[in-house]
């Protein structure tokens, strides 16, 4: 099985970040930010290279159902408003149907205010309706409910290490019995770091940090032995250089 995470493209919120301070940038932040005009770029730049007529890693390889490009054969897509966008010019260039997997929102989940001051409103996130109405042709799971999708206040890093457990074990689960698969996961920075710690083993708490640009690519492959190969990390080709941001 082949695993591909994708973190989404440029946000409101990452543009903000790399001109404020941090108090700052928590004071002005959206809780569900939009991609920005640049960000639309990029996303639809991914799309184009992943594709590409051409299967740019495994030119010999025999292809799924007439597949070009990546190959991609799963697309999973997490709930917030960035990632959904992100993966709408990649659902229409390789004719996949993204599915939301909630447990691979960002760490924090929707929430307004300022965590380090203890002044948080959590909000529930896109309803599922919204989802449906902007994102036709994706398929949403029960958790998804009218009122939204979130609802566990503002989530410390010891819950996203928990669900990036939890992903990492699924993931290890599926592969014995979808060798063929190649998955991708269209998800965001901190999330993308610790579930890949979780797959590798590392310990949470260690001073590493896997980081991705955005809409930057990172492949590891899961061998019948059962041993992980990561491939590359934080791949951003598909990229000129005055796109690649973070």
């Amino acid at each position: 099985m082949k695993l591909f995470l994708i973190r989404h493209a440029q946000s409101a919120n990452n543009a903000l970040a790399e001109t404020a301070a941090m108090d700052d940038y928590l004071a002005q932040r959206s809780p569900e930010p939009s991609i920005t005009e640049l960000g639309f770029r990029q996303a639809q730049l991914t799309a184009d290279h992943l594709a590409q007529l051409e299967w740019p890693e495994d030119p010999a390889a025999k292809r799924a159902n007439d597949s070009h490009g990546y190959g991609f054969t799963k697309l999973f897509v997490s709930p917030m408003w960035r990632t959904l966008q992100t993966a709408l010019p990649i659902a229409k260039a390789l004719n996949l149907e993204p599915e939301i997997w909630v447990d691979i929102h960002e760490h924090g989940g929707i929430f307004h205010g300022n965590p380090r001051h203890g002044d948080v409103v959590s909000l529930p996130g896109l309803s599922r309706q919204e989802i449906i109405d902007q994102f036709p042709g994706y398929r949403l799971p029960d958790a998804i409910k009218e009122a939204g999708w979130w609802s566990g206040g503002y989530e410390e890093m010891e819950g996203c290490y928990a669900r990036a457990t939890k992903v990492a074990s699924t993931l290890r689960a599926w592969a014995p019995d979808k060798a063929d698969e190649r998955i991708a996961l269209v998800s965001h920075g901190t999330f993308l770091d610790a579930l890949i710690k979780a797959l590798l083993g590392h310990d949470f708490a260690s001073q590493l940090y896997y980081t991705h640009y955005n809409t930057a690519l990172t492949r590891i492959d899961f061998t019948p032995k059962g041993f992980l190969l990561l491939r590359y990390l934080n791949r951003t080709e598909h990229l000129p250089p005055e796109l690649i941001s973070r």
